[in-house]
Parts: C-alpha cells; structure tokens; sequence
C-alpha cells in the first residue's frame, strides 16, 4: 500500500532543494490507411467493433503481415529526429493481461528498434533552446479502449460493468522514448510542454499523423523522478500515463515535482508506480506499481520475420523529407522581417500557418500579424476558440487588408467590415458595398462637413490661422463623426488647413 501525503510543498522550494529529472515516452498513432498487422480500416469514429480482422481481435491462427506504410512513416519519424535507422530490427511480444489487449500480448519492439540514438532541439517561450536526447523511437500495436460504465471519473474503479472496443486494437504506433532529460531544474515543466508539442508539430510536417491530441492521436507518459543534487544516483520516477494536451503535460509534471517532494520531506518513499492526471483537479493519483521490463516476459515475435530496410531506401525517405518546423519558422522570420520577439508571439498562439496562408493570399506580413494577433486574436480569446475557428479565411483577411491599403476603408471601418465577415454577411467587398462603409473620396461632402465644423468652433478656427495646428485634431474629429468614420483623416487634415490658409 502507498502511503499518501496531502501536503504539497511549493513548486519554487521543491526545485530549489531537489534535482528534477524527466523522461517522456511519446506514442503517435500513425495516418496509415489499415493497421499495423492486418487490412482492418483505420477510421476515426466508427461504430464499435466495425473495423476489426481475426488477427486484430487475436483470433487462433490469424496470422500478422506487417504494413509497410508504417514501416516508412516510422523511418521518417527516425529521421527527423537525427536517429540511426537499423539496418535490421524485430518485434517482440510484450505479455500483459487486460480486457483491451485481445491477444494478451502486445506486438512491439524491444532491445531491436527501428530508429535509435537521436536528439531533438526544444525551443523555450523566450528563444532558450534545450536539447532533449531520444534513446529510440520502436513500432508498435495499440490496445482497444476500455469504457467503464458507473464508476468514479470513468475509472473501472466501482464501475458496473466495462465495454471494449476493438477498433483502435492494431493501430500503427511509434512510440519515442527519450534518455533521462537532466539539468532542467525550474524550467523542467515548460520544457516538458515543448518537447510535446515540438514533436506534435513534427508528425504533422512529415504527414505521418494528423496529431490530434484531443483525439488521443498523440499521448505522453510523463516520468518525474527527484534527487538531493545534480551529481546524486537518480531517483525513483513515478510515471503519469496519457496526458493529452501541452497545458496538461506541464501542469502534471510541476504538480509531480511538488508532490515528490512532500513525500520526501515527510521521511516517505517515492513508489515506482504509473499515475493518473486529472484535469479537473490538476492533480494525479496513484494507479498501479509500475512494471519493469521484465516483468513483460519480452520475447521474439514468431510469426514475423526480422524487417531490414534497405540503404537505398532510407536515403530515399531522407531526400523526400519535408521542411521540418524550426527551419520553416526561421525561414518565415528572415522573408517577413518580425523581430524574434514577434515570431515567438505568433508560434506561441498558434497563428504561424494561419498568418502564412494569409501572406500567401497576397496580405503582407505585417499586415497580417496586425489582424490575427491583434484584432482576430482578442476575439477568438473572448470567445474561448482557437483562431483557426474563428467564421474567417486567410483570403478573406487579405482581401480586408488589401481595401485598407487601397485607400477603400480605414483601420475602424475594416473592424466593422470584419464584424460583418464574422456574422456570415459574405466577404469584405461585399460587407462594403452592402453596409456602405466605404471611405468618402469626394472633396465635396468633406468640404461641407467641415465648414460646419470650422463654424461651430471658431475659437479653435481662430487658432489654427494663427498658427497653432494642435486644435486641428479636434476639427478632424467632428469631421469624422460627421461622416461615421468614413472620411480619410490624412485628407481631411489637408482641406482643414487649405481653407484656414
């Protein structure tokens, strides 16, 4: 039985007198069209227990063949993340017993992956970069999903009854281990969050995944360990199992670190043990005493032949490998001229490809910036969306920066031109033209208007004859309540000062 503590000591104390250590296992369910083993369809929200084969459902005698599509999407993985591809590999079966797992073993990769040896560069929120060090990325089967019906929270704890469904049985995965990450002291939560979402970002650029972790495409299992210093053995890690989004990922990890460190200071132990993450409470709790390898009775898959990707081949998957994000993002910066302070802005509201298509859609980069982390960006934040949700295209915001930068319609007519947009009234010239907000070009009307304005103040009148063009701002400003902010305020200030001459 694990004892429990409820204190939590304070994050900033726990990492000012323990050493953290990290290790992050990262599972990515590949984009095959079947499974890893067998012509089953890989379909997200299917009916229960419609994509299933004998060999998926661990039937007598179905017989696994290996998908080659995922061995080259696992390749690609490896690559990207500087690994050495083997020149030959193998499965393996790893034994366990769980409703889920229908043949009671899962077919992975042990001590033969496919990719080892690699590294990956993390960069921080204020441009620090952390190199994270990947001791393998191996292929994988996964499990079916277990619904436990009546318990607490979902868990099978005081459920009724459980249901599983095997469709998600067999899909190709590639699981990415990385060696112990050390010397994270304070900034090790956001560099957990990083290294996540680095690598979410990679699966997406290689189009190995659509790496949606709200679909628990992508899940991390998150191992936190605490030692007295730097140069102490490392300590005993508890390992917080399929945390599913960045905010979650550094959220367990920093509550981990605190609530190790209660244990510790209160003369307890820390048990080597898999934890739950719960998101409502940001806390985790205990699950089950954590199992070493060979507690899985690893051992060669029978039924599969070793796989032996060719040389040629390998080159073949490097040479067709994708711009991979922190190049592209440094691309980006130098052809749009941000500052590295901008372009951090942007990667971090996720407005990078967003802004990219609008430029490409003819808006310049500034002007794109201007609408999405600005105008845009304070919407989607009150309305708690993501700017991709936000009812607008990139060719629409281009199209309403493109009537700006014509002379058509000024920046507060543009907002009300993109309230219209949002409320589904069309497209920018179409908002103008039915709305009427056009910009008044004719000297006719600004004239008038402001002849009226010079007479209802001709004590700020008198002052600008004489010489004292501050008051001019205030002419303008009735000029432009006048015409509902359609007058163009540079050409105003002009005719202002042509009739005061």
């Amino acid at each position: 039985m694990t004892a429990t503590y409820e204190s939590l000591v304070d994050y900033t104390d726990a990492v000012g007198r323990y050493d953290p250590v990290l290790g992050i296992e990262v599972h990515v369910e590949l984009g095959t069209l079947t499974k890893m083993f067998c012509a089953a369809e890989v379909e997200f929200g299917g009916e229960p227990n419609t994509q299933t084969t004998p060999v998926s459902l661990g039937l007598p005698g179905a017989l696994p063949v290996v998908n080659g599509k995922a061995v080259e999407f696992a390749i690609r993985i490896g690559l990207a993340l500087n690994c050495e591809i083997a020149e030959t590999c193998r499965f393996a079966r790893k034994n366990y017993f769980y409703p889920d797992v229908p043949k009671n073993f899962q077919t992975s990769q042990y001590d033969e992956p496919i990719a080892h040896d690699g590294w990956l560069d993390v960069e921080l929120d204020d441009g620090t970069v952390f190199r994270v060090e990947i001791e393998r990325a191996h292929m994988e089967e996964d499990a079916g999903k277990n619904t436990h019906v009546g318990g607490a929270a979902g868990r099978i704890h005081g459920a009724e009854y459980s249901l599983v469904d095997y469709n998600r049985a067999g899909i190709p995965l590639v699981e990415i281990v990385t060696r112990p990450i050390e010397g994270a002291g304070d900034r090790a939560p956001e560099i957990a969050r990083a290294y996540v979402q680095t690598l979410r970002d990679i699966f997406r650029a290689l189009e190995v995944s659509e790496a949606r972790m709200e679909r628990g495409n992508v899940r991390a299992d998150v191992n936190v360990s605490l030692r007295p210093t730097p140069a102490s053995p490392l300590g005993t890690r508890t390992e917080t199992k399929n945390v599913n989004s960045f905010r979650s990922v550094e959220r367990a990890v920093r509550y981990e670190i605190s609530r190790q460190a209660g244990v510790l200071d209160a003369g307890g132990t820390i048990i080597q043990e898999t934890r739950h993450w719960h998101e409502d409470t940001g806390e985790t709790t205990s699950g089950r005493v954590k199992s070493d390898a060979e507690d899985y009775r690893y051992f060669p898959e029978p039924d599969l032949v070793p796989v032996a990707p060719s040389r040629d081949w390998v080159e073949e998957i490097r040479a067709s490998l994708p711009e991979l994000p922190a190049a592209r993002r440094r691309r980006l910066q130098g052809e749009w001229g941000y500052t590295d302070l901008e372009m951090r802005d942007v990667v971090n509201a996720g407005a990078l490809e967003i802004i990219e298509a609008t430029v490409a859609a003819g808006a310049s980069p500034a002007g794109a910036r201007k609408w999405w982390m600005a105008e845009l960006g304070r919407r989607a934040k009150e309305q708690e969306l993501e700017l991709e949700q936000l009812p607008v295209t990139p060719a629409q915001v281009a199209e309403l920066q493109g009537l700006v930068d014509a002379g058509r319609i000024n920046d507060k007519l543009a907002r009300q031109v993109l309230d219209g947009v949002l409320a589904g009234e069309g497209d920018p010239e179409a908002v103008v033209v039915a709305r009427g907000l056009e910009v008044v070009s004719d000297d006719g009307p600004l004239l008038t208007a402001i002849d009226d304005a010079l007479a209802a103040q001709p004590d700020i009148a008198e002052k600008i004859r004489g010489g004292n063009l501050g008051p001019v701002g205030a002419i303008i400003g009735a000029v432009m309540k006048a015409t509902r902010g359609q007058a163009d305020a540079g050409r105003v200030r002009e005719l202002v000062l042509e009739r005061l001459r």
